[in-house]
């Protein structure tokens, strides 16, 4: 086989690289490089500070819209009442109700999503098989696909009724009735963020486990788990994001009553929550009125309350992502 000689004319010579780029770059071309370089990174990082503005000018839109209402006299009774009568002559604007309800479907539909969603995520990645988890995983994350108006009127049409026939409850509009359907749309969340963290706790952990004679139950309780426990804890907190963050499924399904139950946890009262309150109200307030602000009191009340949980979420899922890649 003849091969071109050196003197062959560069048309007719083979390529001896998949790029032209010269290996000495003129001051021109060297200048270029850079600012598209620059432009680049500074065009990258418009558009990740363009989610952390969005963020910031979110807080201080909602602040100065309450900024009214913290700075008046009746603001005192703000999180010490449960009294909320926004509409009388005399205003009372106790939300502490309010917020109390908004805990206690939380705090329920938790309870009752976290034990069945480990147990998913912990079947998922340990026990069932390759091809089944990955058909069992996208089903159970399309609940979260479901809009929460179609869960509002399956706890309406549906659950409130069999709980009035079944339990001879007064009503089926409750507490109990928006935690339960709650917890089923706190389930795929949890199970999807913890069961990650169980796959990424390693084959090596549950290989050297088992090379010292451990069961099956005894890997999972004593190993996996507690080595993937900042994910799991994680898992959990996004759950409750998800939960206390709900509108529609409360509005509808949760009774509207401004009010404590008594016992406080009888879960058969009626019971309001933030975000219900805020959506029910807010399209029939004027505007500028003190009632106005105190809407968006509650509303910075809420968002702090995410905002906290959503740091807490982050710390953990890197204390999660450092252990599995062995770093201190």
């Amino acid at each position: 086989m003849s091969t071109l000689p050196d003197s062959a004319p560069p048309a007719e010579r083979p390529a001896t690289a998949a790029f032209d780029r010269p290996l000495q770059l003129t001051p021109s071309q060297d200048l270029r490089g850079y600012v598209i370089s620059r432009a680049g990174r500074l065009a990258l990082l418009g558009l990740t500070s363009a989610s952390v503005l969005a963020v910031v000018m979110i807080f201080v839109f909602i602040i100065i819209k309450a900024v009214p209402f913290l700075t008046d006299a009746k603001a005192a009774e703000f999180l010490t009442s449960t009294r909320w009568y926004p509409a009388d002559r005399d205003p009372v604007f106790g939300a502490l109700s309010i917020l109390f309800g908004s805990v206690l479907v939380t705090a329920v539909a938790i309870l009752l999503a976290v034990p069945v969603a480990l147990l998913a995520a912990v079947f998922l990645s340990d026990i069932a098989s390759f091809r089944f988890r990955q058909l069992a995983k996208p089903v159970i994350e399309i609940l979260a696909a479901i809009p929460s108006v179609a869960y509002g009127f399956f706890a309406l049409l549906v659950l409130a009724p069999w709980l009035q026939e079944h339990w001879g409850l007064p009503t089926g509009t409750n507490a109990l009735n928006a935690s339960m359907v709650l917890a089923v749309m706190a389930v795929p969340t949890i199970v999807s963020i913890a069961e990650d963290a169980l796959w990424a706790a390693g084959r090596e952990l549950r290989e050297g486990a088992y090379a010292l004679g451990a069961t099956r139950a005894e890997v999972l309780v004593k190993v996996v788990i507690p080595a993937a426990h900042s994910g799991i804890i994680a898992a959990v907190i996004l759950g409750i994001m998800r939960a206390i963050g709900e509108t529609m499924l409360v509005l509808m399904a949760s009774g509207m009553a401004a009010q404590i139950p008594t016992p406080w946890w009888d879960l058969t009262a009626a019971i309001r929550t933030l975000t219900a309150t805020i959506a029910q109200e807010m399209g029939e307030t004027a505007h500028g009125t003190l009632h106005y602000h105190t809407l968006f009191a509650l509303g910075l009340l809420l968002l702090a309350m995410t905002f906290a949980l959503n740091l807490i979420s982050e710390h953990l899922l890197k204390r999660s992502r450092r252990a599995a890649g062995g770093k201190g």
